[in-house]
């Protein structure tokens, strides 16, 4: 059973035109929840309150969707590649692939900071 906490990450509506997906972490929210909450992953994206950071760090542009209700425990989770950070990442909705990439700035900060930044972007994967 999910606690209530988890469920400010699930998507609250039904049009996927309205959703967006993390390019650091995949997680799926609408534009407004990314406001209200940021990334519950990601919060050293700064994107709760910052409608330039969400532009800069989520995308429109992503296929499929899985869901993770436990993702320490989620076999998803490691061929996801969440690199290790499964015991961290929240329940919610993921997606399969995020069209786009963090810009230059944003990830050479990243990087400054410790985090590793790889691309969630798995269309142009052979």
């Amino acid at each position: 059973r999910m606690a209530e906490s988890d469920a400010s990450v699930i998507p609250t509506t039904a049009s996927s035109k309205q959703l967006r997906a993390c390019l650091f972490c995949s997680l799926v929210k609408t534009q407004a929840q990314f406001e209200s909450d940021g990334c519950n992953n990601c919060p050293f994206l700064h994107m709760q309150d910052d409608s330039d950071a969400i532009e800069a760090c989520t995308s429109s542009s992503f296929d499929g969707l899985i869901s993770m209700m436990s993702p320490s425990e989620s076999w998803v989770a490691k061929w996801q590649k969440m690199r290790g950070t499964r015991s961290t990442c929240v329940p919610g909705v993921y997606a399969i692939s995020v069209s786009g990439e963090l810009n230059k700035a944003v990830a050479s900060e990243l990087s400054r900071q410790g985090y590793k930044y790889n691309t969630r972007d798995f269309s142009k994967a052979v």
